[in-house]
């Protein structure tokens, strides 16, 4: 490499067949070697990006998780940290953050001129980015900074940190965020789904349980379709969560979806939750006497569909209401 190099008719930008440039390729595989004797030169561009897929050396090494060859660039005055990739519009420091790569995202948090919510196009920040893949150490990395909004949504969907954690499941992620005083658990995104109804109908009670305490979300607040975290989570038959729910005292259970006019007791009856249906009839508050949309009454849903477990819970429970 030395000796190519010192030829003058060896151009140090040459890119290969599919558009990369030595130096995207050396900082990618992780030859901190060869990106020396590159940033060598007084005229090589260490921002030149490769004509492939629009991305400087920086933006391939923090990628890729070559730490050494980030703090070999980031001491380049020449070198911009903010510089975006073409194809998706992502900074060094959002995919460093996405992939977990703890040591490149505290180098880059290091600069001043290097913002911590710095958003990608869809305005991702890296905070979303780390929480969306569950990158627990990366997360408490960016949260110990004060100027890191938690609850910046995405132009996109309008997801929040939060939202991501909760939708995919990262139980450790949702608890950290939610030890920030000032993360909002109710934010929700632009299909009306906020973090507790997400967890609710993905069956993450370990997720339901922090939101529900620490977190204070709000138990009964409903989607753009009316559906609360309790109909969602009985939807799907997630009676560990609909337990949950139904502890608490502020949950509506005789909620009326604006779909299709249905109760939560209406629809598990008429789908055989027996489990769902005896803890809905175990609280006061549930009418098992009432109608459906269509006039029908649970004992008779349950009776048509054949559901005789179901048909015995509901009459058992209508004889109690006798005087």
């Amino acid at each position: 490499m030395k000796l190519l190099l010192q030829w003058k008719d060896v151009n140090p930008y040459s890119p290969s067949r599919t558009g990369r440039t030595p130096l995207t390729l050396a900082g990618s595989n992780s030859h901190e070697g060869v990106v020396r004797l590159l940033l060598g030169p007084e005229d090589i561009n260490p921002d030149l990006p490769d004509r492939g897929y629009g991305r400087a050396p920086l933006w391939w090494a923090a990628e890729k998780g070559h730490e050494g060859i980030v703090k070999l660039l980031l001491a380049r005055k020449d070198v911009n940290p903010y510089i975006l990739e073409s194809r998706y519009g992502q900074t060094p420091l959002s995919w460093a953050a996405g992939n977990g790569h703890k040591g490149i995202v505290k180098l880059l948090l290091g600069r001043e001129d290097v913002s911590p919510d710095s958003s990608s196009e869809s305005s991702r920040t890296p905070l979303s980015s780390t929480a969306r893949n569950g990158h627990k150490g990366t997360v408490k990395l960016q949260l110990g900074r004060q100027d890191v909004n938690p609850n910046l949504r995405d132009t996109e969907y309008g997801r929040t940190p939060l939202w991501w954690a909760a939708g995919n499941g990262h139980e450790g992620t949702v608890k950290l965020l939610l030890e920030r005083g000032d993360v909002n658990p109710d934010r929700p995104s632009t299909a009306g789904q906020t973090p507790l109804c997400l967890a609710s109908r993905s069956s993450y009670e370990g997720i339901v349980k922090p939101l529900l305490g620490g977190g204070d979300a709000n138990p009964d607040m409903p989607n753009k379709h009316g559906r609360t975290p309790l109909s969602l989570a009985a939807r799907q038959g997630h009676e560990g969560i609909v337990k949950l729910l139904l502890g608490r005292k502020d949950v509506n259970p005789d909620t009326v979806e604006t779909t299709y006019g249905q109760t939560l007791l209406s629809r598990a009856a008429q789908m055989a939750q027996v489990g769902i249906v005896k803890l809905l009839l175990e609280r006061e508050d549930v009418n098992p006497n009432s109608t459906s949309k269509s006039g029908q009454t649970r004992v008779a849903l349950a009776t048509q569909n054949r559901h005789h477990r179901v048909v015995e819970l509901l009459e058992a429970r209508t004889w109690q209401l006798i005087p």
